[in-house]
């Protein structure tokens, strides 16, 4: 039995097709502004919406979509961005405005763990095989 070559299930579209182009531009998106005030947010930083928060119609409909995303828990910024489609550089502008305006809260990354002590490591280790042989 052969199979279909991959391409068939996938829609054919000409890149430079008038509904296939991405009609708003970054620059358009963040009102010309770039990360520079943004740079508080690094790509693990965690992000959720405030519990008070309403996305009301004054928003941009990506402001919206970000504060909607985030009423379901904690994301980062880089899924955020994932999820959004959109560049990391641009998700920070938003964040930032969005941060300002309190309808997000952020929480910084979880710093790496630091390395354990051997010596503890071997006294639990020691003290679990005593226990359970």
């Amino acid at each position: 039995m052969t199979t279909p070559p991959d391409d068939e299930f996938e829609p054919h579209t000409d890149p430079l097709d008038p509904e296939n182009v991405e009609l708003v531009r970054p620059y358009v998106i963040t009102n010309g502004r770039d990360v520079t005030g943004a740079s508080r947010f690094e790509l693990l930083t965690l992000v959720t919406a405030a519990e008070d928060a309403q996305p009301g119609k004054h928003l941009d409909p990506e402001k919206r979509d970000l504060v909607t995303l985030c009423e379901g828990g904690y994301l980062s910024v880089a899924e955020i961005a994932g999820h959004l489609k959109l560049p990391v550089g641009i998700v920070k502008v938003l964040l930032a405005d969005l941060a300002e305006g309190g309808l997000i809260l952020t929480r910084r990354p979880v710093p790496p763990a630091q390395l354990a002590d051997i010596q503890v490591l071997q006294e639990v280790l020691d003290g679990l095989q005593a226990r359970f042989g």
